[in-house]
């Protein structure tokens, strides 16, 4: 059995399968020996030689007809036993083609990425993290404006001043501020703070929510500023290894052209050597460039999959881009959406709030108090003479803040100074915006512009090379030419996939201002 056959015929000679197949092939070596000897004795060589071409034709197919009658030969092993191996595990023909379904790559758009970051990019759900919490803190400081009832039950045990019941006066509790031996408190209570600070504080917990959602917007932008930069990465470095590739061909073939002009005599050695140099050169550069792909690869693997999922592929969307509104309406549209300014604003509103919940803490303050059900000697709706132990009680409580040795002054100071930081900040927001709206602009109005004329340099480069690659098969140019066309349609190609990724990236961050338009 040789090494090299099939396995299903290494599995048929095992199996005894082939023993007609073998019979037929010893069947013809004897005829054919017999034939030969025949033609040796010469005895009407050509009509021996016509039966013997014949029969043995004849012979042929009768061994194709056996061979084909043999179930799978030559087609590897029966489908019945089939396994293969994944992962260690040895499975089934059912589990194989479920695990070959489940090994599709995964086909992402731009859409599909920005989603997946969204659902694991831990910055992203931070700021989202606090958006709500901060939404928690205006529910409870809303609730505290409003009315709080609550219920009470408490039983009390005071020692007895040692008088019997029937003695006079009744016995009671040796502590004056207890009612007796046995107090039993069982009330309901409506309890509502009145406070001028009350209000202001509620304003100011709406304002870190404001502040808080501006800061989530913000971390919206700079997420998709994010996916763009590495969805397009990879893009283009899948580009870039295809165009790295090209090139490997490239200077492949011309080495081959310049050893076909070198042995014709049309070319010096050195030519030759010039294009071996040149194509290791491109070799490296292909395995730069896929290690490149494989990083980025793995870099957008790590922004969009919570379990480090590698099996997926991207769409390649580039194409030259759509014109840009005007500045005008680009700013307009910055003025009105901008989370910048809304940070900005929203924080000035939370300090001026912060300085009325000072200068309110120096004011006075009330309180009032409902109370209904019992505080009796007996845990009854009744005692014992009949009288209703249910009843009601109302009190209210002011206070006023006297002397605090300057406490309360020194809060309101440390508030206005928070106030005139917010109120710089502000300022230096508004201008930023404006510096920032302007170069994001001319960057992407620029690298939109550029990508026209990329195209047509890289369709330039093109054909560069080929006329250089006939010129110089014509005896008309050097082999230095030929490399610098190769060179330059490399660079010209990848300029141009460069130039796609800084338009989206500009575009990103040009609408972190703006929001989508």
């Amino acid at each position: 059995m040789g090494s090299g056959d099939p396995p299903g015929l290494q599995n048929r000679r095992a199996a005894g399968i082939l023993s007609p197949v073998r019979s037929t092939r010893t069947r013809f070596r004897q005829n054919k020996a017999k034939l030969e000897s025949l033609t040796a004795l010469s005895l009407g060589g050509s009509m021996f030689t016509t039966v013997y071409r014949r029969f043995a034709r004849q012979t042929k197919i009768v061994s194709l007809g056996i061979l084909l009658v043999v179930p799978g030969y030559g087609q590897g092993p029966p489908q019945t036993t089939a396994s293969s191996e994944v992962n260690g595990q040895v499975l089934t023909q059912g589990a194989a083609v479920d695990t070959n379904s489940r090994q599709a790559p995964l086909v992402l758009t731009l859409q599909d990425a920005l989603t997946r970051a969204k659902a694991n990019n831990p910055q992203f759900r931070a700021a989202l993290t606090d958006l709500e919490l901060a939404h928690q803190d205006t529910v409870q400081s809303r609730a505290q404006l409003l009315p709080n009832v609550n219920y009470n039950m408490q039983f009390i045990y005071t020692q007895g001043n040692g008088v019997s019941r029937s003695q006079t006066p009744a016995p009671a509790g040796r502590y004056i501020a207890n009612n007796g031996v046995h107090e039993y408190i069982a009330q309901g209570n409506v309890h509502q703070t009145l406070s001028p600070g009350m209000l202001a504080d509620y304003r100011r917990v709406a304002a870190a929510e404001a502040l808080s959602r501006a800061k989530s917007e913000i971390a919206t932008r700079g997420l998709v500023v994010t996916v763009v930069q590495a969805y397009y990465g990879y893009v283009v470095a899948q580009r870039k290894y295809a165009t790295a590739q090209k090139a490997a061909f490239e200077a492949d073939r011309f080495l081959g052209i310049s050893q076909k002009l070198q042995n014709g005599g049309e070319v010096a050695h050195s030519d030759v050597i010039k294009a071996q140099i040149q194509n290791q050169q491109q070799q490296r550069e292909l395995q730069n460039a896929l290690l490149a792909m494989n990083k980025s690869h793995l870099d957008l693997a790590v922004l969009l999959f919570p379990n480090f999922e590698e099996n997926f592929s991207v769409v390649d969307d580039l194409r030259l881009p759509d014109p840009l509104p005007s500045f005008g309406e680009v700013q307009t549209a910055a003025t009105k959406s901008n989370p910048e300014i809304r940070v900005a604003l929203a924080s000035l509103r939370q300090t001026d709030q912060e300085v009325k919940i000072a200068w309110a803490a120096l004011l006075p303050s009330a309180g009032l108090d409902y109370f209904y059900g019992i505080d009796a000697n007996q845990f009854a709706a009744r005692d014992r003479n009949g009288f209703r132990n249910l009843g009601y009680e109302a009190s209210a409580t002011l206070q006023l803040p006297i002397w605090n040795w300057g406490a309360g002054y020194s809060k309101v100071k440390q508030a206005d100074l928070r106030r005139q930081q917010a109120r710089v900040e502000l300022s230096s927001a508004q201008r930023r915006l404006l510096a920032d709206l302007r170069s994001f602009y001319d960057e992407t109005e620029t690298s939109r512009l550029q990508l026209e004329s990329l195209s047509q340099t890289a369709g330039l480069a093109s054909d560069s090379l080929r006329l250089t690659t006939l010129r110089y098969q014509a005896g008309e140019a050097t082999v230095l030419e030929v490399v610098d066309a190769q060179n330059t349609l490399t660079l010209a190609r990848n300029a141009y996939d460069d130039g796609q990724v800084r338009f989206q990236v500009a575009l990103a961050n040009l609408q972190t201002l703006t929001g989508s338009f």
